[in-house]
């Protein structure tokens, strides 16, 4: 669009002259009717004729007019129509003119504003796969219509020969499907890359296949071509404006294809995909999403390159987020696919344009714009400017990626443990559609892979230490990875003591106090213990005892569990009945007093204050422990256990305690046992008090 901005300021005053000169008429005449050249059910064509040649005074007009020249459609009646071009004999030909149409919607009366095509760099498509080639402005979506009215003006430059007005109906249908022998031809093409056995098919975006959006295979009179591996992805805007609904999307891709064939004269639309303003994703040329399609697109660099057409104008309005996005996709699956990196660059030679002529090389973003290597406004200014952050979406590496669960498995000191199956789960903060896929390592090696989608995967892991790493594929190819270290453990904890239960010192009442105590160990190390039974708790891994009491009389239980970090345990329990021997049921000598006290077991104990004077118990049982009362004034008693001297226990207390077990003694085996208690006696002749004996068995 190099002059027809300027040209369109002075279209109307220019057309004001000519117009008055030929007297020209608004509404359809029979000289107007027959000069439309061809007309069929998907395309109406309208001649644009000089005013001046109606006129009869082609010297007139020329004065009046300065030098400029013009051509005109009046305005007429026509059948359906919904996408305007116009389209010139010599597709090498310059367009040097503003060009304008305005149209009336099928629906209503009112003609629109007048609207300027786009003609910079009609040609720069580079390949038409058709004889019947014409230059072309770029068409204008204008919606469903049934009128047209056009204008063109030239400021001292020739007017294209064979200038027309084509109206395209992209709901029309016409001509018939591809023949048998042109599909088989498409089969036996095998351009597309190789995937490595095991890994699952490379995702292909969502988008609207070309049966999906009506693509009029009838017309499409050859098969596809293919080049080699895709280097380069070029971003073009239509050009067809932005008054679409993304309803109506289809209609304009049918209508570009309709006038890039019919129009043009090319073998099928040019581009190989279309994303329109909502991020919806349209298969262009036929020949297969995933393969290395010819287009026509990009004058001088269509061999490995494929083009994404963004549907509208976007010189003075970005393309939204959505249609960003897809962008970001299409490019990074169709340059990653061949390894390709998107935000990368590479030098391509030319094959010819109006920038680069033939045989010069161009260095050029993996993602260009169409103006990067030709002399066009497109994709325009603004959607120019994101390319940049295109190329960083595109070609970046996964974000995020972590474990958010590694089911079967637990962690514990800086290591995951478990019995041998185990479920990793994880994300990341990258869209799914920007991923082609994840894979699973075990040990160095990949252990399985696994669809974008996805997110979790299942091992069963033999015993010993393993490293499983996730790492996220990009569609660009870049690649991230998270790993964890994994301990299998399927043996149990051993217990090298089992447990034992043990009287303690402490206060009697109903219940003795007794401590019940084990020693387990494993590889890995205990993650907990819990007792179960008379006495509960849980425990770290590194407890070896628990204090608590059994009721006197009564059996008491335990079950002590040792937990590995894998979740293994062993279990070993243990049966004891505490049992009080009273006071009265010792053999005494010496001289001893009965006490009487509600503090006393059964509120009674014997006091003595005199050297020499003893208690004695025999029982059978595994843990004894003597029973007493103390005060501010007892003294102290020496203990015997089957003769032997076990020492002296002081039993003085600043605070008057009763019912305490202040000596204990415990066996590995249950065996028959006395305990000798004597006074001591010292100056002063401070009183001892015996409550009792406690023992276990």
């Amino acid at each position: 669009m190099r002059h027809t901005r300027l040209l369109a300021v002075r279209f109307t005053a220019a057309l004001a002259v000519l117009t008055a000169a030929a007297g020209f008429q608004c509404c359809l005449t029979a000289r107007e009717a027959a000069l439309r050249t061809s007309r069929d059910s998907a395309l109406q064509t309208f001649a644009l004729t000089s005013p001046a040649a109606r006129a009869g005074d082609l010297r007139l007009v020329a004065e009046q007019s300065g030098g400029i020249r013009t051509a005109e459609l009046p305005r007429r009646d026509t059948e359906p129509f919904s996408l305007i071009g116009v389209t010139w004999a010599d597709p090498r030909a310059v367009a040097e003119g503003a060009i304008e149409v305005r149209t009336r919607p099928a629906d209503g009366r009112e003609w629109t504003p007048w609207q300027l095509l786009e003609t910079d760099n009609p040609d720069a498509s580079g390949g038409t796969g058709g004889t019947a080639v014409r230059g072309a402005s770029d068409p204008l979506w204008v919606g469903p219509s049934d009128g047209v009215q056009a204008r063109m003006v030239s400021h001292g430059r020739p007017l294209p020969d064979g200038l027309r007005v084509d109206l395209i109906n992209p709901d029309a249908r016409t001509g018939a499907e591809p023949s048998l022998e042109l599909v088989a031809a498409r089969r036996d093409v095998t351009a597309e890359p190789k995937r490595a056995p095991g890994l699952p098919a490379r995702p292909v975006p969502k988008l609207i296949t070309r049966a999906g959006w009506g693509a009029n295979e009838g017309i499409v009179k050859e098969g596809p071509a293919y080049t080699g591996g895709i280097q380069v992805v070029f971003v073009h805007h239509t050009a067809t404006g932005n008054n679409y609904s993304c309803g109506e999307t289809a209609s304009v891709v049918r209508g570009i294809q309709a006038y890039q064939v019919k129009s043009k004269g090319w073998n099928d639309v040019g581009y190989n995909f279309f994303v329109d303003k909502c991020g919806k994703i349209f298969e262009g040329r036929r020949g297969g999403v995933n393969r290395s399609v010819l287009g026509a697109h990009t004058l001088g660099f269509n061999n490995n390159a494929s083009a994404i057409a963004v549907i509208g104008n976007f010189g003075a309005v970005p393309i939204p987020a959505a249609a960003k996005a897809s962008v970001a996709q299409l490019a990074a699956y169709k340059l990653g696919a061949w390894g390709s990196p998107p935000a990368g660059r590479v030098a391509l030679l030319s094959g010819g344009s109006d920038r680069y002529p033939a045989g010069r090389t161009a260095v050029l973003n993996r993602i260009s714009g169409h103006r990067d290597t030709g002399k066009t406004e497109c994709p325009g200014n603004s959607l120019y400017a994101q390319l940049p952050s295109i190329r960083a979406v595109a070609g970046a590496a996964p974000a995020g990626l972590e474990y958010a669960k590694l089911t079967g498995a637990a962690a514990f000191a800086g290591r995951y443990h478990t019995k041998g199956l185990v479920q990793p789960l994880w994300d990341l903060t990258t869209a799914t559609r920007m991923l082609d896929r994840f894979e699973v390592w075990l040990d160095g090696r990949m252990f399985t892979a696994t669809p974008a989608g996805h997110r979790t995967s299942r091992l069963r892991l033999t015993p010993g230490t393993h490293t499983v790493a996730v790492k996220a594929v990009h569609l660009s190819g870049r690649t991230a990875l998270t790993s964890a270290t994994i301990v299998a453990d399927a043996a149990a904890p051993a217990f090298t003591t089992a447990p034992q239960v043990a009287l303690r010192t402490g206060t009697l009442s109903d219940s003795v106090p007794i401590r019940l105590g084990w020693a387990a160990t494993d590889p890995n190390g205990l993650r907990s213990v819990r007792v179960t039974g008379t006495s509960r708790a849980v425990l770290g891994g590194t407890a070896r005892s628990l204090d608590g009491a059994a009721r006197a009389g009564e059996a008491g239980a335990w079950t002590v569990t040792a937990a590995d970090p894998a979740g293994n345990v062993r279990n070993a329990s243990v049966t004891r009945t505490p049992v009080v021997v009273p006071e009265a049921g010792a053999t005494r000598t010496g001289t001893w007093r009965t006490l009487r006290d509600p503090g006393f077991l059964g509120s009674e104990a014997l006091t003595a204050s005199a050297a020499g004077a003893s208690l004695s118990w025999t029982f059978t049982g595994r843990s004894a422990a003597l029973v007493v009362g103390r005060t501010a004034t007892s003294g102290r008693v020496r203990v015997f256990l089957d003769g032997r001297d076990q020492g002296v226990v002081d039993l003085r207390s600043a605070a008057a305690t009763y019912r305490q077990a202040v000596w204990t003694r415990s066996w590995p085996d249950s065996a028959r046992h006395t305990v000798r208690v004597q006074a001591e006696g010292t100056s002063g002749r401070p009183s001892v008090m015996l409550d009792g004996l406690a023992y276990l068995r």
